[in-house]
């Protein structure tokens, strides 16, 4: 099949349309970040640089760190735009941009999401670390995928029935970070816990400022569930879209949380940039051991 010029949007001098990369410009390791900043605060830490691109709220550098090629790219916020990067990410290693086909023999990525979070357990320390073994979505963006039988559909009918809230329009999906990434980091050093990806940051995470929420014990029914020995750990605004369409597309991906906030204690760090950037250390140290 060959992708149609509206299907496959190529810029002018042949990238892909929103993240202005050419396929030689990345690496099969992408740690991905949501602010564009902090693309700069992990590659700072690159002994080169030999690709630095931008547009939108989408940066990218590649280069080397100990050795290893990686390339680091910012999402901006919410599973909306991973759908944009995530699918052109695996459209510049598995399409051929002159053919306009799929290739034969596709090219597996590996993904490190680096990005904050708040905890929802009171046991969950400010300022440490948490792995997303699993993510469940309150957004929408994988009920657009016939996901067939890549996602975790027992968490998902678990976590359903018990918040009961499809009366609300609200039904979650569920998917598994990729194991033997995740083993790359081991229980020593990270917390592993369920990630909720939420579509919004105010009300859809329980928050009041003005506009009351339809769900006023959001946090407090999702803190109460558990699966298989695991709570739900954390809120966030991407790691379910990236497992999902990691997974359908067949990379492997994890999710590492640096916790700022603790919604059930009302904390917030008083060190968040050295918070983050301990944890993007970590990732790295990790990725090339």
């Amino acid at each position: 099949m060959t992708l149609g010029h509206s299907e496959l949007i190529l810029n002018p001098d042949g990238s892909i349309y929103h993240l202005n990369l050419h396929p030689e410009d990345i690496s099969n390791t992408i740690i991905t970040v949501g602010d564009p900043d902090r693309v700069r605060s992990v590659s700072r830490h690159f002994e080169t640089i030999e690709v630095e691109k931008g547009k939108r709220e989408f940066l990218a550098h590649t280069g080397t760190f100990r050795g290893k090629r990686i390339t680091v790219i910012s999402t901006g916020i919410g599973t909306d735009n991973i759908d944009i990067v995530f699918n052109e990410l695996d459209a510049l290693v598995n399409v051929d941009f002159k053919t306009r086909r799929l290739k034969e023999e596709l090219t597996q990525l590996d993904f490190i999401r680096i990005g904050t979070s708040g905890a929802i357990q009171e046991d969950i320390p400010v300022d440490s670390f948490l792995l997303s073994a699993s993510a469940v979505g309150f957004d929408g963006l994988m009920h657009f995928y016939n996901t067939g039988q890549v996602g975790n559909q027992k968490l998902e009918q678990e976590l359903n029935d018990f918040l009961g809230w499809q009366s609300h329009k609200i039904s979650a999906y569920a998917f598994d970070a990729d194991t033997s990434l995740a083993d790359t980091f081991g229980e020593n050093h990270i917390r592993f816990g369920i990630t909720a990806t939420n579509s919004g940051f105010y009300g859809p995470q329980g928050r009041s400022i003005r506009l009351e929420p339809r769900i006023t014990d959001f946090n407090r029914r999702l803190a109460d569930f558990s699966y298989q020995n695991q709570q739900i750990t954390n809120l966030e605004m991407e790691t379910a879209g990236i497992y999902g369409l990691s997974k359908m597309h067949g990379h492997r991906a994890i999710s590492l949380n640096a916790i700022l906030a603790n919604r059930a204690t009302g904390e917030f760090s008083q060190k968040p940039v050295r918070t983050v950037n301990e944890l993007i250390q970590l990732a790295l140290e990790k990725l090339t051991a």
